[in-house]
């Protein structure tokens, strides 16, 4: 059983991440057998290096329809309970699963972003757990501090042709460089099944894999009671396709299931 203090629920307020060990350690090797079923059959892969980038990263999202394992873990582990107690919901909703697999020798970090503005919802309840199901030391989950609480969303670009996500620029911020700025940068060397959890708007990123080993990760992007669709200037990642939400709805529960209370 995992346990979330009262410590932990403010630090993840105040930080906008927290380390919750052992998320899925009985989990682990259910989830390892979940990602090389989607590894071997991927529906949404994203470009995440250029041509001539050593190693090869794998990034694909929203399978847990069609991958048993993703979704055994999603409705019968504590992850919506962790969730609602980090972010203060009532109620937890799933938003989507998302896996990332960096073989050895993939030196490009993962850049700097924010997830939120990719995204068609918005609100302060939301939580993603980003778990490794190897042990990591340098290629774990960097986030600074503090970060969803700025005033305005970083930037989205996309990662492999270094372009904006959207027309507007000044509507964000530059994406920063924290170490050259000086920000506070909370990383931890992990085990296979513990989680960082952090808040939709929390600037992270990740060194590349330097390791001799693959470097799997789990991650599962939930949001709470004011949590609602917002439309972008553009399509979103990921992109639902005739969802038919209007501004200001809750997602759809047929889509985006409610796990806690327990509902499915």
């Amino acid at each position: 059983m995992v346990t979330v203090t009262d410590e932990m629920v403010e630090a993840y307020q105040r930080d906008g991440v927290v380390l919750i060990r052992g998320l899925w350690a009985d989990w682990v090797e259910m989830l390892r057998a979940g990602v090389a079923r989607n590894m071997a059959n991927p529906t949404n892969q994203m470009p995440t290096l250029k041509p001539g980038e050593p190693g090869y990263f794998f990034d694909d999202y929203c399978n847990w329809t069609r991958v048993p394992e993703f979704a055994a873990v999603i409705r019968q582990s504590q992850a919506a309970e962790v969730a609602a107690r980090l972010m203060r919901s009532e109620t937890v909703q799933l938003f989507h699963d998302h896996v990332l697999v960096k073989e050895p020798g993939t030196t490009k970090p993962t850049p700097w972003h924010t997830d939120g503005p990719y995204y068609f919802v918005e609100g302060r309840q939301t939580v993603s757990f980003w778990s490794p199901l190897d042990p990591v030391r340098e290629a774990s989950l960097r986030c600074v501090a503090g970060s969803h609480l700025w005033e305005k969303d970083v930037l989205p670009t996309r990662w492999a042709a270094e372009t904006n996500f959207y027309p507007g620029e000044d509507d964000y911020m530059p994406v920063p460089d924290p170490e050259a700025e000086g920000m506070r940068i909370l990383e931890w060397e992990m085990a296979p099944g513990d989680a960082v959890a952090f808040n939709f708007r929390t600037l992270h990123g990740a060194r590349g894999n330097l390791a001799t080993t693959r470097r799997r990760a789990f991650s599962l992007r939930l949001v709470g009671d004011d949590a609602r669709y917002v439309q972008r200037p553009g399509p979103t990642s990921p992109p639902f396709p005739g969802h038919g939400m209007r501004p200001g709805e809750r997602l759809r529960e047929d889509w985006f299931p409610r796990l806690h209370p327990r509902a499915i």
